[in-house]
């Protein structure tokens, strides 16, 4: 390595501080007030304590780097030193053994560290790190980072989790803004054992209703589990089920309480989080869920209002409050709640992909809701179901939506496929309208329900696939990114399920598809430059990121490829690279580091529109990442090299 001399610095950047560094001898810096304000400006030092700031200030050293010298290498031995890039750039490089040449790995810049798993290992590094321009960076010899390690909780937590250490910090700077807002001590992701369930009040199937009743009355609650000999829950009955009875003339209070409950009721395991009971009570419009233990024997009964005492508006209210609307007035102006809803939650501890969850469970309820509302008024007679495509499909909404959905029917004895559309279309087209002013914009490729390319029986989509499949022509691919993420919203799922079933054989047949749908993938790079700086849009927005096409994009089309090929069903992304995982097709870590990109981005996306939103502006999905502090500008970075990981993948995979 080509020796350079060590300076002090002297102001953060300004040019008599390069000055002074390509011309002194070297030295140990004595402006520790100078490298602390440096080092508060990035993570993880921005949230490490002042005395071990000062610890590294005062044991750090100032290195110049020319243009492509040698920083670290393989051939060195183990690594002695830790470095903080101040000012320029640090490649690394690996020789590409197939093409015999070098290739850049990674690009490291300023505020960050490096080289941390070869200095924890106490090993050589492995790559070749090089300076790329005119290099500073800010060093300390082992047995400092050796202090600093087992002093430092946070430095030390940074140094063994590295990005998902630095998302840990974003994810709470944004809990704790939306936290500030509302205020609340409960979380999402706080296991239900943890929470103070009271004993359950349990009876027998043959009690009477009268007794029942009492019971709950005694105990001042507002279910009754019914259990079998082995304490297993069979049934459950609320108060909302004693007035139905007597609304509805249903039986003497002497009935036994089994004709009456609630059969088989919904249940989770104690292990399972707060978010998971949230979204079957809101998805479903019920108020208590059953906990039990390993065997299914019942443990306690977790409520709404034992998961929520916000101050504001709920999830599991709101979602009932949407799913018995009785106007579509009604659904109109509680699409406003929604946003404040986003906020809520985010200071309960959901993250990004439990966010954007709750906001496409939000969206179901209002289009059952939307299609239940016209049932009423204009039934057309045929059982169907209906298909939401794209980003709802995957449960992947945000407050940016638009309409992507479909029909499919089975057709009825007697009846031609074209008579069936005749009733369905007209329908269809009011439901679309009806969703439109509740805020889902009428899609601009007319990739709806009201489309009659898109009003399709069981063997009319089946047929439809097997064109799309065979026939790989650019129309088609750019349709994959669309009508292979469908999920049923409502009416019967057992159509889909076989028809989904149909497709996903065919596409593990098909390796001249699959290839196809990897080059297609392959197209949506990550807005990174060859050096690693930001790569922005070429239209009008000049200075600006569209996080969905360049950011999420390159992650969402190419897992699509690998979970079609290997024959995952799920069609969340999240949700598809756990599977994945699980299949061995990716390695864990990978896996891991992947999702947790991916929701960076997303949590980023999440935050600029609810900004949007507070200043009153049109939602998009651009950013200028000038506008982002320097932890999140880092990540999003590192988040787009993730990105670059699983394209790197799917390339080698597919051979493109």
């Amino acid at each position: 390595m080509k020796e350079r001399r060590q300076v002090p610095p002297r102001s953060p950047d300004s040019m008599d501080f390069v000055m002074a560094a390509a011309s002194q001898d070297s030295t140990r810096p004595q402006n520790t007030r100078a490298i602390m304000s440096f080092l508060r400006e990035h993570a993880p030092f921005s949230n490490m304590d002042d005395n071990h700031l000062a610890h590294f200030a005062e044991h750090a050293t100032l290195r110049f780097y020319a243009d492509g010298d040698e920083v670290l290498k393989p051939d060195d031995g183990p690594v002695k030193r830790f470095y903080v890039v101040k000012q320029g750039r640090i490649k690394g490089e690996r020789h590409n053994e197939k093409e015999d040449r070098a290739e850049t790995t990674f690009s490291i810049t300023q505020g960050e560290c490096f080289p941390l798993a070869a200095l924890i290992s106490e090993r050589p590094t492995r790559t070749l790190h090089r300076a790329s321009g005119d290099t500073f960076c800010l060093s300390i010899e082992h047995e400092a980072f050796v202090t600093l390690f087992s002093e430092s909780d946070t430095f030390r937590d940074f140094c063994l989790r590295g990005v998902s250490s630095l998302l840990d910090q974003v994810n709470q700077r944004i809990q704790s803004n939306a936290m500030a807002s509302i205020g609340s001590n409960n979380r999402l992701d706080t296991p239900l054992e943890r929470y103070a369930l009271r004993n359950p009040i349990v009876c027998s199937p043959d009690l009477p209703v009268r007794k029942a009743v009492a019971r709950m009355h005694e105990n001042d609650v507002g279910s009754m589990i019914i259990t079998d000999d082995n304490r297993r829950p069979t049934g459950i009955f609320t108060l909302r089920d004693l007035r139905t009875m007597i609304a509805e003339g249903k039986g003497p209070l002497d009935t036994p309480i089994r004709q009456i409950m609630t059969p088989d009721p919904m249940r989770l395991p104690a292990t399972a989080d707060a978010f998971e009971a949230a979204m079957l009570m809101a998805e479903h419009h019920f108020a208590h869920i059953c906990v039990v233990d390993d065997d299914d024997k019942l443990i306690g009964v977790i409520s709404e209002s034992d998961l929520f005492s916000l101050q504001r508006v709920d999830l599991v209210n709101l979602a009932r409050t949407i799913g018995t609307a009785t106007h579509l007035r009604t659904l109109v102006s509680l699409r406003t709640n929604v946003s404040r809803l986003v906020d809520t939650m985010l200071a309960h501890g959901a993250d990004s992909g439990q966010v954007v969850k709750i906001i496409t469970t939000l969206n179901d309820v209002t289009v059952r809701r939307v299609l239940e509302l016209n049932l009423r008024k204009n039934d057309p007679g045929i059982p169907f179901t209906w298909l939401t495509f794209g980003s709802e499909g995957r449960q992947e909404q945000t407050l940016l939506t638009d309409q992507d959905n479909g029909i499919l029917f089975e057709t009825p004895e007697g009846m031609t496929e074209e008579q069936v559309r005749e009733k369905l279309l007209p329908f269809a087209r009011k439901v679309n309208d009806d969703l439109a002013e509740c805020g889902f914009t009428l899609c601009k490729g007319n990739i709806m329900a009201s489309n009659p390319k898109l009003c399709l029986s069981v063997r009319e989509w089946d047929d439809w696939f097997v064109r799309f499949i065979d026939a790989s022509t650019p129309q088609n691919l750019v349709y994959s990114s669309i009508f292979l993420d469908m999920r049923a919203v409502f009416g019967p799922t057992e159509p889909l399920h076989r028809l989904l079933e149909h497709v996903l054989e065919r596409i593990r047949k098909n390796a001249l598809f699959q290839k196809m749908l990897a080059g297609n993938a392959f197209q949506r790079k990550p807005p990174l430059t060859m050096f690693n700086g930001f790569r922005y849009l070429n239209d009008e927005k000049k200075h600006a990121l569209d996080l969905k096409r360049q950011g999420l994009a390159p992650f969402v089309e190419s897992v699509r490829v690998f979970a079609l090929a290997n024959g995952v069903e799920q069609a969340n992304t999240l949700e598809r690279m756990d599977a994945l995982a699980r299949k061995g097709v990716f390695d864990a870590k990978d896996a891991n580091a992947w999702k947790e990109a991916y929701s960076l981005i997303q949590a980023i996306r999440m935050r600029a529109h609810q900004e949007m939103l507070n200043r009153g502006e049109e939602l998009t999905n651009y950013i200028d990442p000038d506008d982002l502090n320097p932890l999140d500008k880092r990540i999003l970075r590192e988040s787009f090299r993730q990105a670059q990981r699983l394209q790197q993948k799917l390339e080698v995979t597919y051979q493109l």
